[in-house]
């Protein structure tokens, strides 16, 4: 399988002197095309701070990123963005969505900025949106829609431009327990399409219903592959809040 994301010796740290923070130390990492793969750890772990480099928000202080095979830490910051339209597709927990526009319009603004024609921007909105349960909601507004049906416009929007790796930042941290199975369920179905999925949680719940459970403490890699049980423990430790 090909690689879409390669962290090989990853630092980042902010700061000097006596007041440097080490946010990512050595950071090693492979996620293979097809991977549904969930990032977790106790607050300060530096898991969004890897997330924040693995989708190009943030650059590495040293160390090598391979994003689909294309060495990415070092680029400019035009060609940077250029790389995060078109390879990467963002879900938050906060759903970002601006209130004055419709679903369609929301889901359309990606391929404005990656210069697709007016007509493809529709048909591959009203597809991205059908493909995510809102077919009968292309026209409302987001003041119209669920928390739920929010997020989902958000994941339309997400993969609209049909990325290599989608990377989704808390995305159920703000829905109840029966939107979050719905939500997870269009994850599920998107990884099963293809889509490299990445997720950083802190819900035990939700990681379990990916493939990989990779643990931050500390800046680094604690554990890859942790299976449910060895989380458990982990979550429950005093070390881990």
């Amino acid at each position: 399988m090909q690689a879409i994301i390669r962290l090989e010796h990853i630092e980042k740290t902010y700061g000097a002197g006596d007041t440097i923070v080490h946010a990512l130390q050595d950071v090693n990492l492979v996620v293979e095309s097809g991977e549904y793969c969930a990032i977790m750890g106790p607050s300060g772990s530096g898991k969004s701070t890897a997330m924040n480099v693995i989708g190009c928000l943030d650059r590495p202080t040293s160390g090598s990123y391979y994003l689909d095979g294309l060495e990415v830490a070092q680029i400019d910051d035009s060609e940077l963005a250029h790389i995060r339209n078109r390879k990467l597709g963002f879900v938050f927990q906060q759903f970002h969505l601006l209130p004055q526009l419709s679903a369609m319009e929301n889901v359309m603004l990606p391929m404005v900025y990656a210069g697709v024609p007016t007509n493809e921007r529709r048909e591959r909105a009203a597809e991205a949106l059908t493909r995510v349960g809102l077919a009968n909601r292309l026209n409302n507004k987001p003041t119209q829609l669920s928390g739920g049906q929010q997020q989902r416009v958000a994941i339309a929007r997400a993969i609209v431009n049909r990325p290599v790796l989608l990377l989704a930042d808390e995305p159920t941290g703000a829905l109840d327990s029966h939107t979050t199975q719905e939500v997870l369920h269009i994850f599920g179905e998107l990884n099963a399409s293809g889509i490299t999925v990445v997720m950083v949680t802190h819900e035990p719940e939700v990681a379990r219903q990916t493939n990989r459970i990779v643990w931050f403490r500390d800046g680094q890699v604690m554990y890859d592959r942790l299976t449910p049980a060895d989380m458990a423990q982990l979550v429950m430790a005093p070390s881990a809040n």
